[in-house]
C-alpha cells in the first residue's frame, strides 16, 4: 500500500501542475538540481481520458512531461517534441544525449513526454512499476505476478492502452502545451509509430516531422516483430567475410566451450547481436570470432563488460526503465501479425541465423489480454508536413528497406525527404551524433536535403 501511496504523491511532488484544461504552465522540475543533466529543467502533468472517447470511461490517467528551454531565451525559434521510442521506453531515454539534440535543434525548446505506460505516467500496473519498489519501476522478480493479475482483473483498462490512444495524449500534449513559434515533432523506432498514428488519428498543427529508425509499413508483415531475427541476421552477416562467417559458424557448432559461461545467458548469437546496436561494439564481432577460435576470451570478457556498462549509462535514471508490460502489450497486439506463433516455430525459423533477436519468443503465448488492431492500423495520413526520414544501413531494429518502402507510402501524403546514413546502426542520435546533427539541423534549417552520409565507422 505504501508503495501505491507513494507513486500516486509523486506527481504532485515533481510535476506541479495537473490539469491542462486549468493551467498551462512548466514548473521548476524537483529532481533537476539532484540530477546529471536535468539542470534548468521544468515539469507539469498533464490529465487526459483514458479512452480518446471519454465517453466510454471516466477515468483519467497522468502524462508526465519535461522541457528544457532554450539555451537563449531572447533567440527561441520554437519546440521540439521528443517521442520515445520501445514501446515502453519513457522520455528519459533522450536524456543521456540531449547534447546532441541541443545542438542539432540549437534555439528551440526540447519537450519530452513519457507516454501512457511508462516513466513518471500512469502505469499499467501502478502498485507494481511504482518508482519505491524494490526494482524502481523496474518490476522484480516477484512483482511479476501481481501485476499479470491485475491486468486481467481489469482487461478493459489493460486494453486502453493503445497506441492509438497514446497518439490522442501527444495531440492533446502538443496542442495544449505549445508556446509560440515553430513546432516539430521527432521521433525514434516506435516513437515514429506514434507519431504517425497520431497524424491520422488526431492530427496537430506542426511546422515539420523527422522520423529517426523509421518502423517500417504496419501492414507488410515480412517486417513485424516476429521476423526480427531475420533483419538481425542480415545485419550481422553484412559485417563478416566469407572467412569469418566460416569460423563463427564452427565456434557456434562447437561443444560446452571454456568460455560459454562467459556469454550472457550462454547464447553467443543472440550477444553478438546486442553488440550490433553500437558500432564501436559493432567493429569488434570479428576479433571476438577470431580469439574464440583461439580459445582466448579475452575481447569476449571486454566486449560484455562494454556492453553492460553501455546500457548502465543509458538507463543512470529514476525514470529509465522500460515497462516491459506495456511492450508485451503493444508487440502483441499491433506489431505481431502472427498470433498463432509458438517456442518450435521460433526456434525453427532462428536454426540457421548467426545472430538471433530474442523479440520473437517474446511473442508467443502473451501473458497479457491483447487488444484488436483499430482501423487505422495498416493506413497512412493523409497529408503530412515537412517530414524527414533518417536512416542506417546497418540499423538491426528497423529494417533499412523497410523504412524506404514506408518513404515511398508517405510521400504521397505531403514533401518527404530521405538521409540514409551508410553503416548508421539503430537510434542515429546516439551512435551517428554528427550524421544526425548535419542531416537534422539542415532540414529544420530549411537548408537542401542531406541524401547520404557517412558514418566515421
Amino acid at each position: 500500500m505504501l508503495k501505491f501511496l507513494v507513486a500516486a504523491g509523486l506527481s504532485f511532488f515533481l510535476l506541479s501542475q495537473a490539469d491542462p484544461a486549468a493551467a498551462t504552465t512548466f514548473q521548476p522540475c524537483a529532481d533537476a538540481a539532484t540530477l546529471p543533466g536535468l539542470a534548468g529543467s521544468l515539469c507539469t502533468v498533464a490529465r487526459v481520458p483514458l479512452e480518446a472517447s471519454a465517453a466510454k470511461r471516466a477515468e483519467e490517467i497522468d502524462l508526465f512531461v519535461r522541457k528544457f528551454p532554450a539555451d537563449d531565451r531572447r533567440r527561441r525559434r520554437g519546440e521540439v517534441w521528443l517521442i520515445a521510442g520501445g514501446p515502453g521506453e519513457p522520455g528519459a531515454s533522450f536524456y543521456p544525449v540531449l547534447a546532441t539534440f541541443r545542438r542539432t535543434f540549437r534555439d528551440y525548446d526540447l519537450v519530452i513526454p513519457d507516454h501512457r505506460g511508462t516513466g513518471y505516467s500512469t502505469k499499467l500496473c501502478p502498485r507494481e512499476e511504482a518508482p519505491d519498489g524494490p526494482d524502481g519501476i523496474a518490476l522484480a522478480g516477484d512483482e511479476w505476478g501481481p501485476c499479470i493479475a491485475a491486468l486481467h482483473s481489469d482487461p478493459a483498462r489493460t486494453r486502453a492502452f493503445t497506441i492509438t490512444n497514446a497518439a490522442h495524449d501527444l495531440s492533446t500534449l502538443i496542442t495544449t502545451y505549445r508556446r509560440p513559434g515553430e513546432v516539430y515533432v521527432y521521433g525514434v523506432s516506435y516513437g515514429t509509430q506514434l507519431i504517425l498514428r497520431m497524424m491520422q488519428a488526431a492530427p496537430p498543427k506542426i511546422d515539420g516531422i523527422v522520423l529517426d529508425g523509421l518502423v517500417p509499413p504496419e501492414a507488410d508483415a515480412q517486417w513485424d516483430l516476429s521476423h526480427r531475427t531475420e533483419i538481425v541476421d542480415s545485419v550481422g552477416r553484412a559485417l563478416l567475410t566469407p572467412a569469418q562467417t566460416a569460423q563463427y559458424r564452427a565456434l557456434l557448432a562447437h561443444q560446452a566451450p571454456r568460455w560459454v559461461s562467459t556469454v550472457p545467458g550462454g547464447d553467443l548469437r543472440r550477444f553478438m547481436a546486442g553488440l550490433l546496436t553500437f558500432p564501436d561494439l559493432r567493429r569488434r564481432i570479428p576479433d571476438v570470432i577470431e580469439g574464440l577460435s583461439r580459445d582466448d576470451d579475452q575481447q569476449l570478457v571486454r566486449s560484455v563488460q562494454d556492453l553492460r556498462d553501455r546500457g548502465a549509462e543509458l538507463s543512470r535514471y529514476p525514470q529509465s526503465p522500460p515497462s516491459l508490460p506495456l511492450v508485451i502489450l503493444i508487440s502483441g497486439s499491433e506489431n505481431n501479425d502472427r498470433r498463432s506463433l509458438t517456442k518450435e516455430i521460433v526456434a525453427q525459423e532462428a536454426e540457421g541465423a548467426l545472430f538471433t533477436s530474442p523479440l520473437p519468443g517474446f511473442l508467443v503465448d502473451s501473458p497479457v489480454p491483447l487488444y484488436a488492431r483499430d482501423g487505422l492500423f495498416g493506413r497512412n495520413p493523409v497529408q503530412l508536413p515537412r517530414t524527414l526520414i533518417v536512416h542506417g544501413t546497418l540499423d538491426p531494429n528497423t529494417s533499412y528497406e523497410g523504412a524506404r518502402a514506408q518513404k515511398t507510402l508517405l510521400s504521397v501524403a505531403g514533401e518527404v525527404h530521405f538521409t540514409t546514413i551508410e553503416r548508421g546502426a539503430h537510434f542515429l542520435a546516439l551512435v551517428a551524433p554528427d550524421c544526425f546533427e548535419r542531416a537534422v539541423s539542415a532540414f529544420v534549417r530549411r537548408r537542401p536535403a542531406l541524401e547520404r552520409c557517412a558514418t566515421a565507422d
